[in-house]
């Protein structure tokens, strides 16, 4: 459908061999935490005993645990996952070793596969390629093609601003080819509003602005109209 069993990892799996009995062994399979425990120089021993204790305070915030559920669970792992790595300030090949951590039962062993079939590309993935790797082993692709229309399609109608805001942040996601730059999301967002609060905002689809920025300029023009049209209908009456 997507990514085979041998399409996405993490850390490679170092070589074990043995002496004992005068030849090499085949090595044992690594349990999901022996992963973060990676052969190291004596010049990193520092520096893996911190990823260590990192990896400690993650499992505190008692991240969700997948092991290839329903779509909706995927993207609620993922989404979980990255929200407690941010709030702890961890980047890096960790938000992937981390994340993998939690994989479990037949997710795991989709993992495993790939790091001990693709050792290389397994220590270089950076946090979007396995969320996208991830997504397209569990979710569906007709799902995805049909999240990816309604964004496309997407625009606020009788939803207040913060309401449109919500739906265009989850939509967003299933088609990042859409928004890769600011200034793409920017465009978009402004592009769905309704006309009354396009007219107002024509000098922000010309700057550069942040996301952000936008989204709190629309919150006000339309707290202004409201308030234009409470003032209207006070004269009426």
């Amino acid at each position: 459908m997507y990514t085979t069993l041998a399409q996405v990892g993490l850390l490679p799996l170092a070589a074990a061999t043995s002496l004992a009995g005068g030849g090499a062994q085949t090595p044992a399979a690594r349990t999901p935490e022996q992963r973060v425990h990676v052969e190291q120089p004596e010049d990193s021993a520092a520096a893996s005993e911190d990823e260590q204790l990192r990896l400690e305070r993650f499992k505190k915030y008692k991240p969700s645990i997948f092991s290839d559920l329903a779509p909706d669970d995927a993207l609620g792992f993922l989404d979980e996952c990255y929200r407690v790595l941010r709030s702890m300030g961890i980047s890096g090949s960790s938000e992937v070793s981390f994340t993998t951590f939690q994989l479990r039962g037949a997710a795991y062993e989709w993992w495993r596969t790939y790091e001990l079939d693709s050792p290389n590309e397994a220590a270089s993935l950076t946090w979007t390629q396995f969320s996208d790797l991830f997504l397209r082993e569990y979710v569906p692709q007709s799902l995805r093609d049909a999240w990816r229309a309604e964004f496309e399609h997407l625009r606020q109608g009788a939803m207040t601003v913060s309401e449109y805001v919500v739906h265009y942040t989850s939509l967003a996601r299933h088609a990042p080819a859409l928004v890769s730059t600011v200034r793409e999301r920017v465009y978009r967002f402004i592009e769905g509003l309704i006309p009354s609060i396009i007219s107002s905002m024509a000098r922000e689809l010309e700057m550069d602005i942040s996301y952000q920025q936008v989204v709190s300029i629309a919150r006000r023009i339309e707290g202004m109209h409201a308030r234009e049209r409470e003032e209207r209908e006070d004269k009426k009456s």
